[in-house]
């Protein structure tokens, strides 16, 4: 039970209002929302364990210590807007959280949905802007970035269109945006036949919208990776982004015709036996934990089917370690000191440091690790009012990079790689990327000496 405010009591357990499914009538209803909201802000109040990640919870807890003398009923309209604009999903919250469904706690407690369903009822009931219908199609983005022949890059970088761009549509003129690749990864992957009709294979690629658009690099290294490893791979033509742009947005429409497209092209190497190897931490996180309690009811037992087939690429990669397989025929090393940062994503989905344990298979590579969030988060920090907080937020896991006194750098999430360039210095490469060029002689200036029993060999 919570506090007595006024004579009016609020109970931490959950009200008749509670639904974090799309599905669920309750779920639009704005009342039975306004119920949860109190709730939650009132089991937040009591708790504070959530004072460090995102500006959601200092906002509440200073309103209710200076502003409502800790009444939660008294928290307008706006003031909860406010708050609930600050969260920008990393997930961390839902992690730290003992009330949680995960955790199968009496309390059914979960921000970050909450903040998912007050996020869908405002776009149902506002409507979409500019910024978050041109933020929410990456794919898009890339491909009239493609069309423009390198134009497109240049004008990021020329500041007159950079404030215009910021007038205009909402995304901060001095933001670092990522470069647009002038060739798609799917494309390289056609010309390597890794695109096949018969879908029979041990895993497939879903590359991402961001490594399809801006890096497609990351993709190839991740195939040699998988190659070397003897690990059988293949990719699809004709994905579309996980989603996770639109549904921060409430988008669940455009969300879910993003999610059926994938459904649809993922499925037949599912039911074939395949893993689905997602690239970006959050990309992972949408298809194995939020896909199948957010697609059509129509969708959900396949979505439920490709969410146990999804794993990290290095999550994949440590699982076969054992296995004869696993190569550990490194010919050259990034050295001593590599500075880890574990992306909140990762973390969200219970996956452990696994990129980081396989640098550790590298010979000399001691990784040191942080775990502080980055500030990114999907596109918050590109937009006008998420900028600044951003990097604010990740101020911390900037400063523990550079304690690390590492040259290299490493990331599984290539935004949280963006991240830090722009505000730490040094861009982070992708575990994948570390490991491919470790294979190669030239890969890195350190060679690995060879034992002499291994060259007798």
């Amino acid at each position: 039970m919570g506090g007595d405010q006024n004579g009016k009591r609020i109970s931490y357990l959950p009200t008749d209002g509670l639904s974090y499914d799309p599905e669920d009538p309750q779920y639009w209803d704005e009342k039975a929302l306004e119920k949860e909201v109190q709730r939650a802000f009132e089991i937040c109040h009591g708790c504070r364990m959530c004072f460090k990640y995102c500006d959601s919870f200092p906002q509440l807890f200073k309103l209710l210590d200076q502003k409502y003398e800790g009444d939660v009923h008294q928290v307008t309209k706006s003031d909860t807007r406010s708050i609930m604009d600050a969260c920008f999903q990393c997930k961390l919250c839902e992690v730290q959280c003992p009330y949680t469904p995960r955790d199968q706690h009496e309390f059914q407690l979960d921000f970050p949905k909450l903040v998912h369903r007050y996020k869908a009822q405002q776009a149902k009931k506002e409507g979409l802007g500019l910024r978050e219908k041109v933020l929410g199609d990456p794919d898009q983005a890339g491909a009239l970035a493609r069309a423009s022949f390198g134009l497109a890059n240049q004008m990021n970088r020329v500041a007159l269109h950079r404030w215009f761009m910021e007038k205009l549509v909402g995304i901060h003129r001095d933001k670092q945006l990522p470069d647009f690749a002038s060739s798609t990864f799917e494309r390289w992957a056609e010309k390597r036949g890794l695109i096949k009709e018969d879908k029979s294979t041990e895993t497939v690629l879903f590359q991402t919208c961001y490594v399809q658009n801006n890096e497609p690099e990351i993709g190839r290294d991740t195939v040699d990776v998988l190659e070397k490893n003897k690990v059988q791979v293949q990719c699809e033509k004709g994905l579309a982004c996980c989603g996770m742009p639109k549904w921060e947005s409430g988008d669940l429409e455009g969300f879910r015709k993003q999610a059926t497209r994938n459904l649809d092209k993922l499925l037949p190497f599912v039911e074939k036996g395949a893993k689905v190897l997602a690239i970006n931490p959050t990309c992972s996180m949408m298809l194995r934990k939020e896909y199948p309690t957010l697609v059509a009811k129509e969708d959900r037992e396949r979505a439920q089917k490709l969410s146990a087939s999804v794993m990290d690429p290095s999550e994949y990669l440590w699982s076969i370690r054992n296995e004869e397989r696993f190569n550990t025929d490194f010919k050259s090393t990034p050295g001593h000191s590599v500075g880890y940062h574990s992306p909140c994503h990762l973390r969200a989905q219970s996956v452990g440091f696994k990129g980081r344990d396989l640098l550790r298979k590298i010979p000399g590579v001691v990784p040191k690790t942080v775990t502080e969030c980055c500030g990114h988060d999907g596109t918050f920090a590109m937009k006008v009012e998420g900028f600044e907080p951003s990097k604010r937020i990740g101020k911390k896991a900037f400063d523990g990079m550079k304690a690390t006194e590492s040259e290299i750098w490493s990331t599984d999430c290539p935004l949280a790689a963006i991240q830090f360039e722009q505000h730490a210095g040094v861009k982070p490469m992708h575990p994948m990327s570390i490991l491919s060029r470790a294979y190669r002689e030239d890969g890195f200036p350190q060679k690995i000496e060879k034992k002499p029993e291994e060259n007798e060999k």
